[in-house]
């Protein structure tokens, strides 16, 4: 029984004995080990008991009716002077499906056989970082002059990464990192918002994107994991804050028998990686301010920071280059390959070049190229 269902049937129970709610509440009170105001209980007392008193209604009304209550979980029953809408609380322990779920995903975890890779002398570590792909986005030609949904999304990447890899073809790679997150997807909830609630215009539904998202980078990752080892970075980002993790944390899950992957995909609003005498440091850039990103990095990866001489951070969320270098570390931010949407066309913040951006890093001399393919 659920300590809701507990409370309930005592409630009920003192109830039954003339009680009124007030002398209820202070009963209940003796036995909480934290502390309530009598108000605030007596009002959870009088609310259990109108929803009690109403469920109770519904169901007497439901048999009365010949609808068959106890084998739906929820039904809708249009009367001539009202509707009525019935849930059967039917209560599962999270622990009676869990054991379940992750047997069930298991199965499905593929096997790979993990690619032996030829040893390369004078190797580089490839920095690869589709930022701000947003899936689900909708931009309209007609009224922001060029159109974006989730299929360009999708060939956007993939000719991005393409693009990308055939222009570094003529260094020798021994490390790819993957960036992910960083407003990979548009929405974060079904009602075509962001994680804090602001409205977008979106194309297709919530989960639809999800899936093509969780598609795009297997399909992206399984390309590069044929080059080198792939460390996968995750950035939690202000546009899909919980389903960016899900979705990180089904890749993370998805590639748990691959020898040749590392993931680093926990809710850290800031990333570390240490590639020889660089120390890379990537995050979405909605939260800690430019210039307090180096002492940041000093601090929160310091067991790298006397170790490396060129460090780096890759920052997102403003869809336009910009750099700059202080004292110890470079702050870099990303172009974007999205289409800007009629609020980013209504306020202006258009035209910057549309992008999918890489760097070629040295173990020595650090970060020595930078690859760009334009849309």
């Amino acid at each position: 029984m659920s300590k809701y269902s507990e409370h309930l049937k005592k409630i009920l129970e003192l109830r039954s004995q003339g009680l009124s709610n007030a002398e209820i509440a202070r009963r209940l009170k003796e036995n909480l080990s934290f502390e309530v105001s009598d108000e605030t209980l007596r009002k959870q007392v009088s609310y259990m008991v109108n929803k009690s008193s109403d469920h109770d209604s519904m169901i007497e009304f439901a048999q009365s009716n010949g609808v068959p209550f106890d084998k739906v979980s929820s039904y809708w029953f249009k009367g001539e002077h009202f509707s009525l809408h019935v849930k059967n609380n039917n209560e599962v322990d999270w622990s009676d499906i869990r054991e379940g779920i992750l047997s069930s995903m298991m199965e499905y975890v593929p096997k790979y056989p993990g690619v032996v890779y030829e040893k390369k002398n004078d190797g580089h570590c490839l920095v690869i970082d589709p930022a701000d792909i947003h899936i689900g986005k909708l931009s309209m030609a007609f009224e922001t002059g060029e159109s974006y949904d989730s299929n360009m999304a999708v060939l956007r990447v993939k000719e991005g990464v393409k693009g990308i890899l055939n222009k570094c073809s003529g260094f020798n790679i021994d490390q790819i990192v993957f960036v992910g997150g960083n407003d990979i997807l548009h929405i974060d909830s079904p009602r075509r918002t962001t994680t804090s609630g602001t409205p977008q215009d979106t194309d297709g539904m919530w989960f639809s994107n999800f899936m093509i998202a969780k598609q795009l980078y297997i399909d992206v990752i399984e390309t590069l994991l044929g080059i080198a080892p792939v460390h996968f970075m995750f950035n939690p980002s202000n546009h899909d804050y919980t389903h960016g993790f899900f979705l990180c944390d089904i890749i993370s899950t998805w590639f748990s028998e691959e020898p040749n992957m590392s993931f680093d995909t926990d809710l850290t609003h800031r990333k570390y990686y240490k590639y020889g005498n660089n120390l890379i440091g990537t995050t979405h850039g909605d939260g800690a301010k430019t210039n307090d990103l180096p002492i940041l990095m000093a601090n929160e990866a310091s067991k790298y920071w006397s170790q490396t001489q060129h460090r780096y951070v890759y920052t997102h969320h403003v869809h336009h280059k910009t750099s700059k270098d202080f004292p110890g570390v470079t702050i870099e931010s990303l172009r974007s390959p999205s289409g800007a949407d009629s609020w980013h066309h209504r306020n202006g913040y258009q035209h910057a070049p549309k992008a999918v951006e890489g760097f070629i890093h040295h173990p020595k001399h650090g970060q020595v190229a930078r690859i760009t393919h334009l849309f």
